[in-house]
């Protein structure tokens, strides 16, 4: 880079002496202090002149023009030119010359890289005015009765602090852990959003809302923050518990993998003992107190979340993960989904599509299906149309159906099998004989009913029902299927056979059953677990998230193959 720059007129060699003469004595004596060109540069330069003589000598064509060097810009406008490159650019943009090392000690190159590459809208001098993101959310928001001047006290001296530290010593330092990530608690899983807010960098734990409200927002708390305490020093403070933000720590294991430590656990604990701090966790977690939950069960499931989850509360390691791409062909726009999970509470899923068929993918799980797991595979090749609204609540006959759907599903799965052996895992796709067709979309013709015999007079008719409408078809839970949220949509755009998972106790004995999935609108979708005679809603987490993405269709496939391998 030097030779270039010297080349091109930047840097300080014998070209640039003559200007170097018309500057002050102070500059001269900087210039003068910088390395004299090395052989190398004065064979390149030697050679640049001979060639310019040679072709100077062939034809009398006009004389080129004079070259403009970066040098001769005023100050102002190299600090608009550096302001735009990357900030990963500027340390070795800095080593061209003293004149660039000296533009670049200006504050406003390095607030605007903070501002376009992370986000960081507030002002270092102004933070009594504007205040600082996650004290707001948090002490406003989350718990209401720590007062914020109890925060003012910790806020570190920014009005000494230097955009280019906050940059360089806490932005970019840290820049892999933004992004989202999930908790190894064994089978409970998590979502873990780090982001910049304000001047820190924080680790918002996203819970899902209060069962079984699913279409309430979701809920976060702070696990840990980090910010720069001190000119030049990030400090990690560890967010849980009660008693305020306390010592802690950050270890970037491997890629795509760091964890965090708390040095103060007794931050974490009550004065009440594990009696209090179960009672504040029930509050926080479930909305309710012990006494309002009847359920046997579902008191023992909590108690056992309880135990296991708080040996987690002084380390933790944290895995990424990313959203599942979009394609304009896809049945719904794929994401994060809050569901309800019986017993278990609301649970979070990630919604993506796989060419002919859809899974649902645990982010947060339970001791029977753990999180990492497909709690639920579509089949877009197989339709469902249901019957009117009448015989729908009969559950024999939706059982009836769907069972019809599954045999349908076997013998294409076991023709393939016998047409190509060598494609033996072909499931959801036609038989070669049959015609090929795209997953079915909201605006497609009339559904292609999988669940009735040829010749079926019944299935015809069914077919002909309004369903592409536009307006989407009576729904109504057979009587006998139990829902955790009573106030689940009436009508529906289309169904489709789908299988979900079930097991015991521990992930014993893990089947997949037969099942139905009922598309409502683009951001609520329906599961009936026949074996189960149980009925999950899923609602979109209305969230937005940066550093999410994957980097490709194969990473995504792979971060899935992941997180299942850890709980299988």
């Amino acid at each position: 880079m030097a030779v270039c720059a010297r080349l091109c007129g930047v840097g300080p060699s014998r070209g640039c002496r003559r200007r170097q003469q018309r500057r002050g004595p102070a500059e001269t004596a900087a210039a003068d202090s910088e390395p004299d060109t090395d052989p190398e540069e004065e064979c390149i330069e030697a050679g640049a002149v001979a060639l310019c003589g040679a072709e100077g000598g062939r034809g009398a064509g006009p004389s080129p023009p004079p070259r403009c060097s970066l040098l001769e810009l005023p100050p102002e406008l190299l600090v608009e030119i550096f302001a735009s490159l990357p900030g990963t650019d500027l340390p070795s943009l800095a080593q061209v010359c003293t004149k660039f090392r000296r533009i670049l000690l200006t504050d406003t190159i390095w607030r605007r890289r903070c501002r376009e590459e992370y986000g960081v809208c507030e002002n270092l001098r102004k933070l009594e005015i504007t205040g600082v993101s996650c004290r707001d959310v948090y002490a406003k928001r989350i718990n209401p009765r720590v007062k914020s001047g109890r925060f003012m006290k910790i806020l570190p001296d920014y009005e000494h602090m230097e955009y280019r530290d906050v940059y360089t010593c806490l932005l970019h330092r840290y820049r892999h852990i933004l992004g989202l990530w999930q908790p190894d608690i064994g089978p409970y899983g998590g979502l873990l959003n780090v982001v910049v807010d304000g001047l820190f960098i924080i680790g918002w734990m996203y819970l899902p809302p209060h069962d079984p409200h699913v279409d309430d927002p979701m809920r976060f708390k702070p696990l840990f923050r980090i910010h720069l305490m001190e000119r030049k020093s990030a400090t990690v403070e560890c967010m849980y518990g009660h008693r305020g933000p306390h010592n802690g720590h950050v270890q970037i294991v491997k890629k795509d993998e760091f964890s965090t430590k708390c040095n103060q656990t007794d931050h974490h604990r009550m004065s009440g003992g594990r009696q209090e701090e179960f009672r504040t966790w029930l509050r926080e977690e479930w909305g309710r107190t012990l006494e309002d939950i009847f359920h046997e069960h579902m008191q023992e499931l909590i108690l056992m979340k309880f135990i296991y989850t708080s040996q987690y509360d002084n380390c933790l390691t944290y895995r990424r993960i990313y959203l599942p791409p979009s394609h304009p062909d896809d049945l719904i726009r794929p994401g994060l989904f809050k569901g309800t999970y019986g017993s278990h509470g609301l649970e979070i899923v990630m919604l993506s599509f796989h060419g002919k068929c859809a899974r649902a993918t645990k982010i947060t799980g339970d001791p029977n299906i753990p999180a990492g797991q497909q709690t639920v595979e579509i089949d877009l090749m197989h339709r469902i149309q249901l019957p009117d609204v009448e015989n729908l609540r009969n559950f024999n006959e939706l059982s009836r159906i769907v069972l019809e759907v599954r045999e349908q599903v076997r013998l294409e799965q076991q023709q393939q099998q016998e047409d190509r052996p060598e494609d033996g895992e072909g499931h959801g796709r036609h038989s070669p004989r049959e015609p090929q067709h795209a997953p079915a979309q909201p605006s497609a013709g009339p559904p292609a009913e999988k669940g009735r015999e040829p010749g079926d007079g019944g299935a015809m008719a069914a077919e002909e029902q309004p369903a592409q409408s536009g307006q989407g078809q009576p729904f109504v839970l057979p009587v006998g299927v139990s829902s955790r949220n009573e106030d689940y949509p009436r009508t529906c755009r289309m169904c489709f056979y789908g299988t979900g998972l079930i097991a015991g106790h521990g992930f014993t004995s893990p089947e997949r059953t037969p099942g139905v999935f009922i598309l409502f609108d683009q951001d609520r979708f329906g599961f009936i677990w026949l074996e189960l005679k149980s009925f999950s809603l899923y609602s979109r987490v209305q969230a937005s998230f940066r550093n999410a993405d994957a980097p490709s269709p194969q990473a995504f496939e792979e971060m899935l193959k992941n997180i299942q391998s850890l709980t299988s």
